[in-house]
């Protein structure tokens, strides 16, 4: 079972609360990516609400450039500590809890494809605070919602293929926190995930092989994994990974691209990758 933590439920519930200026989720609001960062990184901010509850204490920000109107998520936690003890007990060395990971796994995200299940992430100072800024997403629930409450997609089959995406991925930068909450749900079923914040361990092991093994691979996808390069991995996201930290997402992505070339020898193409026409427009 995937752990919880109150500070992602926090940050999820704040997601999943839809305001009513607002412009409609991401992939409708007919800017494109450059626009986005732009807006998210030079608008002005004139309204902001922080969550009294949980640990890093996200805040909501209204921003403004005059014709547009939107809301954001401001992150910007970065904590470091050699050995981190849990409330469950658990031990972990070499912990850290960083606001820069988000927009490392958005970088990422991009480079494999995958861009259209996060929202925009950028790095902006706002209040004294540098942390990361993400377009804030008008979602109707997470997916600890629709587990608990036991709601079926309108489409299993895509709604699979989404999260076949999803739990690579999350192998791919070892989140070490991947709940639930994690996981939002637009109105027509679309999955974005966010808050990566506690990703990019240095393992070079995958944190839980079955998400892989137990998931089929959207061809592009596996290609894109394939032809992933590390100067081009290191350019995207040097202000955001150490050397170490790019040492583990490359091992990773090898076990990854090996498991599937395992399985596809084994099992055949037909029973391990599917194909995803969608997929091509999220491409580099």
């Amino acid at each position: 079972m995937f752990p919880f933590r109150f500070r992602s439920l926090v940050l999820a519930g704040m997601v999943w609360l839809a305001c009513a200026h607002c412009l409609p989720a991401q992939e409708e609001s007919g800017l494109s990516e450059e626009q986005i960062r732009d807006f998210l990184l030079n608008a002005k901010v004139i309204a902001s609400k922080q969550s009294k509850e949980g640990i890093t204490h996200p805040w909501r920000l209204t921003l403004t450039d005059g014709k547009i109107t939107h809301d954001a998520s401001f992150q910007s936690v970065d904590e470091t500590e050699s050995r981190k003890v849990f409330s469950s007990g658990r031990v972990e060395m070499n912990f850290r809890d960083s606001y820069k990971y988000n927009i490392a796994a958005y970088e990422l995200a991009k480079l494999l494809g995958l861009a259209d299940m996060m929202p925009v992430y950028v790095e902006r100072t706002w209040n004294d605070q540098t942390g990361s800024l993400s377009w804030w997403l008008p979602v109707k629930m997470d997916e600890l919602e629709r587990t608990s409450k036991h709601i079926q997609p309108p489409d299993v089959d895509a709604w699979n293929k989404q999260m076949y995406k999803k739990r690579i991925f999350a192998e791919l930068v070892y989140d070490s926190d991947p709940n639930l909450t994690n996981v939002l749900i637009s109105e027509d079923w679309h999955l974005w995930m966010i808050d990566f914040s506690r990703a990019f361990r240095l393992y070079g092991d995958l944190r839980e092989r079955k998400n892989v093994t137990e998931s089929k691979c959207e061809r592009h996808l596996l290609e894109n994994l394939r032809k992933l390069n590390r100067d081009e991995v290191t350019q995207k996201t040097k202000r955001f990974l150490t050397k170490r930290e790019i040492d583990g997402l490359m091992a990773r992505r090898d076990k990854i691209v090996a498991i599937y070339d395992d399985l596809i020898a084994k099992k055949g193409e037909k029973e391990v990758l599917y194909d995803d026409p969608i997929a091509q427009k999220g491409e580099k």
